[in-house]
């Protein structure tokens, strides 16, 4: 069953089991977020490989960014967080070594102390994740014709790989720790200020499910960590405000666009062009308080495929955006509104070489693959009709469904060497989408 059709059974069972706890008072409070943090991840096989050369290991750390969101209902709480974790960088030669993972958690915790503006609880999370290991060198291609007459520059060995698309996240990871948070009034709104603070430890509960090319990269997925954040919240006090809410969504759709210009440089080269269009699958939070809306959108385009018999090739990109927005028509359970969004993207193109050796002799060899990449400034304005079904007696959620049209506008050239991809970055796209909100 895809990851989409999973998450949405998951809310459909939620929401029946919520319905018969519904009959007593329940208090809830709603946020979402942003995290900073550090943890620890040395990287024990590779690092003894490394000094058996007579070389340094990497360096012992990762650093975090993440987006999360989560719903407290009393004392029970339930989130979703996303995260990107980098490696620091090494250098060997003329090349640059690091890694990077992300995840996509579901937080499950429950609030030991309430008081007044101050929250401790502590949570236990499940997900998947995504493994990046790559030493590539210093300085990029600049000439995306030379590069592909000559694409082995290193190796990338990647795990459950994102950038053929988020459906390909996978093996189960963990995390437990606890969060403190505490609320700032702002003057006049309905939402507080909320600062945390979480402590805990990560890690991968199966022996081997991170194994690249024979060697163990199981520490990149786990260690101790710390994070800092701030993000929106309702706190249950303000609750009586009816029409201010925060939800979230899951989106998957098509972007009405294709890399005509790129396949023609790909097929120059002796390549095969990507063929179709572009799908998305990420998620969205929404925040609401009267007619305003506020929140963000991750989402993740792929296109994928066989490049020759010797080797495979991937054209990715992230987005990422803030938005702010207004309802324009609320009838019922009907409602219509638009969005305007600013926020990052990138282009990455992957041309990998198909069965390359094991350590040490990948190591010694090196020259296998060709990574490209790209980023900049990104914006839309989006149109969207949502349909809220209450889930309770009480009204303890609504499941919505959710359709948008929009269109995205690159505001840098987003180059692959010396060829520009704002075209292909520049499309409309439909999303269609279903979450909960409280």
């Amino acid at each position: 069953m895809p990851l989409f059709s999973r998450l949405f059974l998951f809310i459909l069972i939620t929401g029946l089991s919520c319905k018969v706890s519904a009959q007593s008072i329940v208090t809830k409070r709603s946020s979402f977020y942003v995290m900073a943090g550090t943890s620890g991840a040395k990287l024990r096989q590779f690092d003894q490989l490394l000094e058996d050369r007579g070389l340094t290991g990497l360096r012992n750390k990762y650093h975090t960014v993440g987006l999360g969101y989560q719903a407290r209902y009393n004392d029970f709480v339930i989130g979703m967080e996303l995260y990107h974790n980098r490696g620091m960088k090494s250098e060997f030669d003329d090349f640059k070594i690091n890694y990077r993972t992300s995840r996509a958690l579901l937080n499950i915790g429950y609030a030991f102390i309430e008081e007044s503006k101050f929250q401790l609880i502590h949570y236990m999370s499940i997900g998947a994740g995504f493994l990046n290991f790559q030493m590539l060198p210093q300085n990029s291609s600049q000439n995306l014709e030379e590069f592909l007459s000559n694409p082995s520059q290193g190796f990338i060995l990647r795990k459950q790989d994102i950038q053929k698309g988020s459906q390909y996240y996978g093996n189960f990871l963990t995390e437990t720790g606890f969060q403190l948070s505490y609320d700032f009034d702002l003057p006049g709104r309905e939402e507080a200020l909320e600062v945390l603070l979480k402590l805990g430890y990560a890690f991968s509960p199966f022996e081997g499910k991170w194994n690249l090319n024979e060697l163990s990269f199981e520490n990149a997925q786990s260690g101790a960590f710390i994070r800092v954040g701030a993000g929106l919240t309702l706190p249950d006090r303000n609750f009586f405000y009816k029409d201010a809410s925060i939800g979230f969504y899951l989106l998957n759709g098509i972007h009405f666009t294709s890399p005509n210009g790129f396949n023609e440089k790909l097929e120059s080269a002796g390549l095969n062009p990507f063929d179709g269009s572009p799908s998305n699958l990420g998620l969205r939070i929404l925040g609401e308080s009267g007619d305003l809306l506020y929140g963000a959108d991750v989402f993740n385009l792929a296109m994928s495929g066989e490049a020759n018999n010797l080797r495979n090739h991937s054209l990715n990109s992230l987005r990422v955006y803030g938005n702010l927005g207004m309802k324009i028509i609320q009838f019922k359970n009907i409602a219509i509104g638009g969005l305007a969004g600013l926020g990052y993207g990138n282009i990455r193109y992957t041309l990998t070489q198909k069965g390359k050796p094991n350590f040490p002799e990948l190591f010694e060899q090196r020259a296998f693959d060709g990574y490209l990449k790209n980023s900049g400034l990104m914006a839309k304005p989006e149109i969207f009709v949502e349909y809220g079904i209450p889930i309770g007696q009480r009204n303890l959620f609504d499941l919505v469904l959710n359709t948008s049209f929009g269109y995205e506008l690159p505001l840098a050239n987003y180059k692959l060497g010396d060829y520009s991809m704002s075209s292909y970055m520049s499309a409309p796209y439909l999303s269609f989408g279903v979450g909960v909100r409280p």
